[in-house]
């Protein structure tokens, strides 16, 4: 299942003007503790088309603190092959400084996913926007904990009001 676009230049020229916002994650597992609970869900996504893998990296930080790229295989060492199913999702936009800074947020024995993707459900939007002319001046994202903070503040003023 390689979803990643085509390269710059060739036939995926058009296609970048149709790009939705791309965004990053980063997930740590503690001690390398992979269950796999989340594949699914993201093959799920990445099926409806509502998101778009361009870069999936595995980092590995042993206890001696050497931070390393995870071939896409069997991650975990339990001898079954795990995320194979993003095999070639790689349009070569994170490299190996991307691999050190995610490697910076891990504690030794801990293992993470870099994960760059698009946001495919955003595309149509994105494009009529940028044939308005129009341009993204910000963009961020709230953390969840502090929308559940300021929920709980309003249910607690409701409450007492």
């Amino acid at each position: 299942m390689s979803n990643a676009p085509d390269a710059p230049g060739g036939a995926g020229e058009s296609e970048a003007v149709d790009l939705g916002p791309i965004d990053y994650l980063v997930i740590a597992f503690p001690g390398s503790h992979l269950s796999g609970e989340g594949l699914p869900l993201l093959v799920d996504l990445v099926e409806r088309d509502i998101v778009r893998i361009l870069d999936l990296i595995f980092v590995n930080k042993d206890e001696a603190g050497t931070v390393t790229a995870v071939e896409l295989a069997d991650v975990d060492g339990d001898g079954v092959l795990d995320l194979t199913v993003f095999e070639g999702a790689s349009s070569g936009l994170l490299g190996d400084a991307d691999v050190t800074e995610a490697g910076l947020l891990l504690e030794p024995g801990d293992s993470a996913v870099v994960l760059l993707y698009e946001n495919r459900w955003a595309a149509p939007l994105a494009a009529a926007l940028r044939r308005a002319d129009a341009r993204m001046v910000a963009s961020g994202r709230v953390p969840v904990q502090d929308l559940l903070e300021v929920l709980d503040a309003l249910e607690e003023l409701d409450a007492a009001g």
